[in-house]
């Protein structure tokens, strides 16, 4: 049962935002800070990233974990209500990732995940930018990062 009437929870819904999010902004803020230069919402892309970065063939998507199902994450629960119809939409968004994420790397771009949770304090947005710059120029395929990787990384 929803704790809000369906009114408030229509108005709640709908600022959700697709792009420009609060986690995106700051990786933006903070790779700019670091001297590197992007494009915003590549829609020629498939997947849309976030933003790519041309001059090393990256796309960055920065993910929600409840959107998109970051796995083992505390911020990916699941509604109570409507189960059956929450399951089905995150199953929808993890396929589009997916598919998302291989014709890019089918097309020699590279692609970075970067997760919400791994973005909540001001320390963890300097350490993911730093991580994606030392990601930027390597060979590697690939990068994800979420609160898990930072641990790690410090």
């Amino acid at each position: 049962m929803d704790t809000v009437d369906k009114a408030t929870r229509s108005r709640m819904m709908s600022n959700i935002r697709g792009k420009d999010t609060r986690p995106e902004l700051l990786l933006r803020r903070e790779l700019h800070r670091l001297g590197f230069r992007f494009r915003n919402h590549a829609t020629s892309l498939p997947g849309k990233p976030d933003f790519i970065l041309p001059k090393y063939r990256a796309a960055v998507f920065v993910h929600g974990c409840f959107w998109h199902r970051h796995v083992g994450c505390r911020l990916a629960s699941t509604p109570a209500t409507r189960p059956d119809f929450w399951n089905a939409k995150f199953e929808a968004n993890i396929d589009r990732d997916a598919r998302a994420r291989d014709a890019l790397l089918r097309s020699a771009w590279r692609v970075a995940t970067i997760w919400e949770c791994g973005l909540r304090k001001a320390k963890d947005v300097s350490a993911a930018a730093e991580i994606v710059a030392r990601w930027l120029p390597s060979e590697l395929d690939t990068l994800e990062i979420g609160s898990e990787d930072l641990r790690l990384e410090r």
